[in-house]
């Protein structure tokens, strides 16, 4: 820390941006990589490499700019002006100086991340840099002085207003959409109204009745379990009257009013039957079945699968299920637990959704039995804010977001270890008590990187303790091991040591199919063989196929929470307007992320 405490945060910063950009403008990449740590990293969304990547050490680094500079002609790398000044600031276990910048390429404006670090002769090299791409020069966003003034139709008197174009808009009677988006949570809606901004012509499609109900329906009780100020979504922020931690019903309704509010072109009580790709077109012909009964079939250019990582539930394969005489029902299904009063309830699954439905069940009056099948990470509540300390430091939260995004996977994993081990400390009473009852818990293995790279890897595996874990720990809420149930029968499980544990409800916490059987429902087994796995972390670093191309031409996939929605809805938006415009082809190789750029 000592150095970079010597120097200047802004002076620094400015100096290197300005070596970088002169390297930049001489083509030489290697001199512009010799400007970074020999293990330092650079994150590029969609600004060099169109495409979301990360370059690790100064090898791939001077290889990626060689073969992207000449085309990209990036210049004007500058302090961003207006925004966070640089500053000094630790950021996974290093002191670093960290800026933010601008600057420009052939295709449009850009902002990025730097964060610098002493280097071998004590002048200061990037350990990480970000370059993203804001807006593409001739398509900017149609907001603030670019949105339309409404002339257009609110004083054609005696002609339709826009409730009218609206409503013709929405129809698609005579053209299809450009893009197709399956599902209107809150990756669809943010997708959405991302392309929208962007002029690309967008449907969404929901198999539910009304825009939020894939929160709405769900179980009772259920809130979010992360604070509000990260939760916003693209262009419209909670009001400052939102609950720290939104109930579902609010979030609903939200979603409905976001909907409305970005002219969003929604069609509810639609499913996708089938979809299958025209080579020769490249076009999507997808049939789709309407609330009606109806059918429609349309060829929208891109289909964007929003349906998350929750879509098509996973059903145990567990001993003798089939003969288990109570009810089954998967956690998704759950809602309310009055009906299970002075009942016995088995909760198979110890995640969040485990956790809350036997949390739910146990103070509708049910006598509950939770089934672990593996390991689980428990954190408190409060603990588990804290990997998002970075949005309480002060600067904006479009800033902030860009900081977050300046993460790659080696430094992420080394930050969240920290935090880990924090967190672990503070919680230590509570799990220590669980570790007595039996509950076997991990600290998110196989490199103790805590909650958030279980979800990020896998989707879950870890609970957030609003309770239940106290309930567990007190004997008031039961556990078993799944690895000590003999079969399930008629009336409840049976446990290897010969005792029947009676039950009139099973409910199955356990998870949901990758999205690559989504596809494969769908789409078809070719189609899914070549996207292969959706989500967790490529050899890259990156997660796999999400916002960005796949290997099927013009299908793309967006999920995540609503973080992950706000930051990167715009980069997979700026993709597809690529895309349309001629800039980019929409298809990219397993193998050829880092290469392809055209």
């Amino acid at each position: 820390m000592t150095a970079l405490a010597d120097l200047d945060p802004h002076t620094a910063a400015a100096a290197w941006l300005s070596a970088f950009d002169a390297a930049l403008a001489r083509r030489d990449a290697r001199q512009a990589a010799a400007l970074f740590r020999p293990d330092g990293h650079w994150r590029d969304l969609v600004s060099f490499t169109w495409h979301i990547l990360t370059m690790n050490g100064t090898a791939e680094i001077a290889a990626t700019l060689d073969r992207t500079v000449p085309r990209v002609r990036p210049g004007g790398f500058r302090v961003a002006p207006g925004r966070m000044a640089p500053r000094l600031v630790s950021r996974a276990g290093e002191w670093t100086i960290e800026a933010l910048f601008a600057f420009e390429t052939a295709v449009g404006r850009g902002s990025g991340v730097l964060r610098l670090v002493p280097g071998e002769n004590g002048r200061p090299v990037a350990w990480v840099l970000l370059t993203a791409l804001d807006e593409i020069a001739g398509h900017e966003e149609r907001i603030g002085p670019r949105v339309s003034t409404g002339q257009a139709y609110s004083r054609e008197f005696g002609g339709p207003n826009w409730l009218d174009h609206r409503r013709e808009a929405m129809a698609y009677k005579v053209h299809d959409p450009a893009a197709l988006v399956i599902g209107a949570g809150q990756a669809g809606l943010g997708l959405a109204a991302c392309l929208g901004h962007l002029g690309v012509d967008t449907l969404v499609i929901d198999r539910h009745e009304r825009v939020g109900d894939a929160w709405r329906k769900r179980y009772h009780s259920l809130t979010l379990h992360n604070e509000v100020h990260i939760n916003h979504l693209p262009y419209m922020p909670f009001p400052p009257n939102t609950p720290v931690f939104i109930p579902k019903d609010k979030l609903a309704n939200w979603f409905e009013s976001y909907a409305d509010a970005m002219d969003l072109n929604i069609w509810t009580g639609t499913e996708l039957k089938y979809g299958t790709f025209d080579e020769t077109t490249g076009r999507w012909e997808v049939a789709l079945r309407r609330q009606d009964g109806s059918e429609r079939v349309l060829r929208p250019k891109h289909l964007i699968f929003a349906t998350g990582v929750s879509s098509i539930p996973i059903r145990p394969d567990a001993p003798g299920l089939d003969d288990f005489a109570g009810t089954v029902m998967h956690s998704g299904q759950y809602t309310a637990g009055h009906a299970w009063k002075g009942r016995k309830a088995l909760v198979m699954g110890t995640g969040n959704s485990g956790h809350d439905v036997a949390h739910d069940l146990h103070a509708s009056g049910a006598e509950v039995t939770m089934i672990q099948r593996s390991t689980t990470l428990i954190v408190s509540l409060t603990q588990a804010q804290k990997v998002y300390d970075m949005y309480k430091e002060g600067p904006s939260l479009a800033d902030c977001d860009l900081l977050a995004t300046a993460v790659p996977y080696a430094v992420l994993v080394k930050g969240y270890q920290i935090s880990t081990a924090a967190s672990q400390a503070a919680d230590k009473p509570l799990l220590d008590t669980l570790a007595a009852r039996g509950f076997r818990l991990d600290d998110g293995p196989p490199d103790g990187t805590g909650f958030q790279m279980k979800y990020l890897r896998r989707g879950g595996g870890y609970y957030f303790n609003v309770g239940c874990s106290d309930l567990i720990a007190d004997g008031s809420i039961g556990l078993i091991q799944y690895a000590d149930i003999g079969r399930f029968v008629p009336d409840g499980v049976q446990m290897k040591d010969g005792r029947v544990l009676a039950a009139d409800l099973l409910v199955t916490a356990t998870g949901y199919h990758n999205q690559q059987e989504v596809v494969r429902q769908y789409l078809g087994d070719d189609i899914a063989g070549r996207i292969g796995p959706v989500w967790g972390y490529d050899e890259g670093g990156e997660e796999r196929n999400m916002w960005r191309r796949t290997a099927q031409p013009n299908l793309w996939f967006a999920a995540g929470g609503l973080p992950h929605v706000r930051i990167y809805s715009k980069y997979l938006a700026l993709q597809i307007k690529a895309a349309e415009e001629g800039l980019l082809d929409s298809v990219a190789g397993h193998t050829a992320l880092a290469s392809q750029e055209s």
